[in-house]
């Protein structure tokens, strides 16, 4: 089962009309740590309308990726003029891509609606050149908020148990024990992680200047070494191998392999067609539509 924003308000309701801005920047903040600035090719795994697009024009190509069309539409509409930029709609799960494709990569606010999360990361991790590296941030189950509620009888799992929680349905919070022995099984390696967002609560907003929470959480982003506490932990990772520059990534379209079989696709008009699984996937201009076969 996927979590499906299609048709939904999400950027409206969750960022524009919501008092989400400290949330935006200390995402900014981390992800500008971890993330190298430069590089080949990166995607953005779950880019939704693209609010994070601009932190990767430091790449030659740049991918954003998402299951809602609706939502890639709206990051078209702001992105689409540039070249680099392509727009993919597609399944986490089937990745339309050839193995090393991206040199570079994140995904902020999406694994906590992802059911099986070895399946994919075993994508990701398949879709990365060895050496290149994948910013995940995932929501903590272990973070303060929840042990106090634990603690005062308002909650029933416990935040201890190293086992996800759905705490509604396609919406889990991960052990940081547990998400990090799913990391590895996947072939990569932590690098680094980061301890954000400690300061959502309201209280905080209405008491502080957003500069200063911001200058506050990007001190406790460094704590994480000693500490995992906050609702949002933000990871390095790196897959394993060599540099990510030993062989040239896949040029251009050549990037493209059906999700059914993994085959190479070639284009005729509007259509990328696989000549091995007889699959035919929508591609007009820079937006690419591998969710269904036409």
């Amino acid at each position: 089962m996927i979590c499906d924003y299609e048709g939904s308000d999400y950027k409206q309701r969750f960022w524009q009309n919501a008092d989400r801005a400290y949330e935006d920047a200390v995402e900014r903040v981390a992800i500008g740590r971890l993330l190298p600035p430069k590089g080949r090719r990166v995607i953005e795994f779950g880019a939704g309308f693209g609010r994070l697009a601009d932190l990767y024009t430091g790449y030659d190509e740049i991918v954003l990726l998402d299951y809602s069309r609706s939502l890639l539409e709206q990051a078209q509409e702001k992105w689409g003029h540039d070249p680099r930029f392509k727009f993919i709609a597609a399944d986490i799960y089937h990745l339309p891509f050839a193995e090393a494709a991206f040199d570079g990569a994140t995904m902020i606010r999406v694994i906590h609606h992802i059911a099986d999360v070895p399946a994919a990361l075993a994508q990701i991790c398949r879709a990365i050149a060895p050496g290149g590296t994948f910013v995940l941030e995932y929501a903590n189950k272990r973070n303060l908020k929840s042990m106090a509620r634990f603690a005062l009888g308002k909650q029933t799992w416990s935040p201890y148990q190293p086992d996800p929680v759905e705490f509604i349905k396609l919406n889990f919070d991960f052990h940081p024990r547990w998400m990090e022995g799913q990391i590895a099984k996947a072939g990569f390696d932590l690098r680094e992680k980061l301890s954000a967002s400690y300061l959502r609560a309201g209280m905080f907003k209405r008491a502080l200047s957003l500069k200063t929470m911001v200058s506050i959480d990007a001190a406790l982003q460094k704590t994480a070494p000693l500490a995992l506490l906050s609702p949002s932990v933000f990871t390095k990772l790196e897959v394993k191998g060599n540099s990510p520059h030993p062989n040239p990534l896949p040029e251009g379209e050549g990037m493209f392999r059906s999700p059914h079989s993994g085959q190479p696709l070639r284009r005729e008009d509007d259509v990328l067609v696989c000549d091995v699984d007889g699959t035919r996937w929508q591609a007009k201009g820079n937006f690419y539509d591998f969710k269904e076969p036409i």
